[in-house]
């Protein structure tokens, strides 16, 4: 952290370690996760503490569509892809589609040079899959 200009707090050490082990978590999951640990952390305080570290380029924040809102990842220098389950919301990494970051070219860059293409690909999971929809 101090690397990237941050002061190493307990609370941004936690979320980092949980984060790590735990991809696609959102600011309210992180918070009931480190709340055993730091029962003094505010929801408000892990909101600011991923602000921080996604500022500082030491997570990304992606934004699924659906309910729960950002999520937050420790992958952060590969521009890789997600992959989206339309029924639980589960999401998982995939890595680059074709050739070398940022894998996608615009058919109109509009002047800009590309730096990083997000995809999200949705599908439904297996397991998803063998539930019938209502």
């Amino acid at each position: 952290m101090r690397e990237n200009g941050l002061k190493s707090t307990s609370g941004r050490i936690a979320a980092l370690e949980h984060l790590t082990a735990h991809p696609h978590t959102t600011a309210n999951e992180l918070h009931t996760a480190l709340t055993n640990e730091l029962p003094a952390l505010t929801l408000q305080s892990v909101h600011n503490i991923v602000q921080d570290l996604t500022a500082h380029g030491i997570i990304r924040r992606i934004d699924p569509l659906g309910p729960g809102g950002a999520r937050y990842e420790t992958r952060t220098d590969d521009n890789h892809h997600h992959l989206q389950c339309v029924r639980c919301g589960r999401i998982e990494d995939v890595d680059c589609a074709v050739g070398a970051a940022p894998c996608l070219t615009p058919s109109d860059a509009h002047g800009m040079r590309i730096l990083q293409a997000d995809v999200t690909f949705r599908g439904v999971c297996a397991e998803c899959d063998k539930t019938p929809q209502p």
